[in-house]
């Protein structure tokens, strides 16, 4: 039976290909009966990946805590009272070391991440030498490190980083609620940096933090509407951290995140969307539909920076239930 759409959602849209968005034709296609969604996103998705194959990344805080900003979900802010101490940037040799493990382990990707609200001029020859390393290993490279100026993204650019992730968190409107140190338009100077400098964007945010579906949806139209989409967008579900302002903040709703998903595939067919943070809160089942939905990249490994992170041996099992089977890296 053919699925009857409003009038108002481009047919292009519908196909994922690329065009303007809007919050009307992104809703009209989220609100969709839920297995009509479902089938929608499967459909882009294999016509761009391979359905049962997921890239796998590992991450690593190279530099935890004492970050100058106030983002209200953050345990590595400065002002909050997660209980969280500052460490120093971490060693060149020991950044390598855990990469290496985490290639033997299966991950084609490393990404390294710092507290900082941007680095400084005399952390990036240590930041550089780890980019390098890594990429050594043959693996793909990504860092997060806060705003960056067009000097430190030609910088990476050369020492070899494929990938820079720095989220949007929420929609325009919402943002405020949850960071005040730094606004949604300096997110999007530094993704502009990052791609005038050659590096790809990783890109998505976060969901679950009392925000609307409208909100949601909003974040999601942003990305697409991007002059290149993101080529790796993270959809994180909220960890609630004691002693963070959204400590005690309500979980999503399941389906709902996971209509998140589907909506982001659909929005952005070429793109990694990737399950990310929150998945030790979620069942196995509701993992099955997120990547029926279209995620097709996950975080292995015990922890995700500071938070837990369901470990290998659990991936692993189900990843076998599934039949599902890690990406091989891309050729360079």
């Amino acid at each position: 039976m053919k699925v009857e759409l409003q009038p108002s959602v481009a047919a292009g849209q519908l196909n994922g290909a690329s065009a303007q968005w809007n919050r009307e034709a992104a809703q009209a296609i989220h609100d969709l009966p839920f297995n009509d969604l479902l089938f929608r996103a499967q459909t882009v998705h294999r016509e761009n990946f391979d359905p049962n194959r997921v890239q796998l990344s590992r991450l690593l805080s190279v530099k935890t805590g004492g970050c100058p900003e106030d983002c209200g979900y953050c345990s590595q802010s400065s002002y909050h009272k997660s209980g969280l101490k500052a460490s120093k940037l971490m060693e060149v040799e020991r950044v390598i070391a855990e990469a290496r493990k985490a290639r033997d382990a299966g991950a084609t990707r490393y990404c390294m991440g710092a507290a900082w609200r941007s680095p400084k001029e005399r952390d990036m020859d240590v930041v550089v030498a780890m980019v390098e390393g890594v990429k050594a290993l043959g693996m793909e490279t990504c860092m997060t490190l806060g705003m960056l100026n067009l000097g430190q993204a030609q910088q990476l650019k050369q020492a070899g980083l494929d990938y820079y992730n720095h989220n949007i968190d929420t929609s325009e409107r919402y943002y405020s609620e949850i960071i005040s140190t730094r606004t949604f338009a300096d997110r999007l100077d530094t993704l502009a940096t990052v791609r005038d400098s050659g590096i790809k964007v990783c890109c998505g945010g976060i969901v679950g933090m009392g925000e609307e579906k409208a909100d949601r949806i909003d974040m999601l139209v942003t990305l697409a509407n991007l002059p290149e989409p993101p080529d790796s967008v993270p959809i994180n579900m909220l960890i609630p951290i004691e002693g963070t302002p959204l400590g005690e903040a309500e979980p999503i709703e399941p389906i709902e995140f996971v209509r998140t998903i589907a909506l982001a595939r659909i929005m952005m067919p070429k793109s990694h969307v990737r399950l990310s943070a929150g998945r030790t809160a979620m069942s196995d089942e509701m993992q099955a539909l997120c990547f029926f939905a279209g995620a097709n990249s996950i975080f292995v490994g015990d922890t995700l920076l500071t938070a837990e992170n369901p470990g290998e041996d659990k991936d692993s099992a189900l990843f076998r239930r599934l039949g599902l089977k890690p990406m091989e890296r891309e050729a360079q």
